[in-house]
């Protein structure tokens, strides 16, 4: 896992040369620090998954780059099998699955989301980022906090919001729960 980490972070370090962006530009369109962005270029820090999905957005690649190292090369279709999406675990609360990393040009960013159950008392980590989001439950309760709004979502509900609004989720009960999430 450290060696994806420190893969992605060289991608990243790569891309905002290419891109002539100083660490501060940078840091100020992530709405971050200048010494987190060392960090995260150095693979000493942790990087969610929104966060990566807002720096493909401003160097204007495929977030499937930014995880894999490769451009997506399908633009007809592409087919990802069950269990078969790329991993992107960069976010200690939630497991992340990119459901459509190999398809060119994609208008949205499909995921399956696994957040590990906390109990009824659990904290949400809010964090927010461009775009608007759908996210459909297909097993267990989430909790969604968002813009001070709590709500309870089970299988079968759906929550569709502006992203850029702070937002976090927890399983709630002794199950995890499991969502496809899609970002635009």
């Amino acid at each position: 896992m450290q060696e994806k980490v420190k893969e992605i972070a060289v991608r990243i370090k790569e891309l905002r040369e290419l891109s002539d962006m100083s660490v501060a530009e940078l840091a100020k369109r992530l709405n971050v620090s200048e010494d987190y962005i060392r960090s995260y270029e150095a693979g000493n820090e942790d990087i969610s998954a929104s966060k990566l999905f807002e720096i493909s957005q401003i160097f204007d690649v495929d977030l499937s780059l930014l995880l894999t190292g490769n451009a997506p090369r399908m633009d007809v279709f592409t087919v990802t099998r069950a269990g078969q999406g790329v991993a992107v675990d960069r976010r200690k609360q939630y497991k992340y699955q990119a459901l459509a990393s190999n398809f060119a040009s994609k208008k949205a960013e499909p995921f399956i989301v696994t957040v590990p159950p906390k109990g009824e008392d659990a904290q949400v980590s809010l964090n927010s980022h461009p775009g608007q989001e759908m996210d459909y439950i297909l097993e267990g309760t989430l909790k969604v906090v968002i813009r001070g709004n709590e709500i309870i979502l089970n299988p079968g509900d759906m929550i569709y919001y502006d992203s850029a609004n702070p937002h976090g989720m927890a399983a709630i009960g002794d199950k995890p729960a499991k969502f496809l999430a899609i970002i635009l």
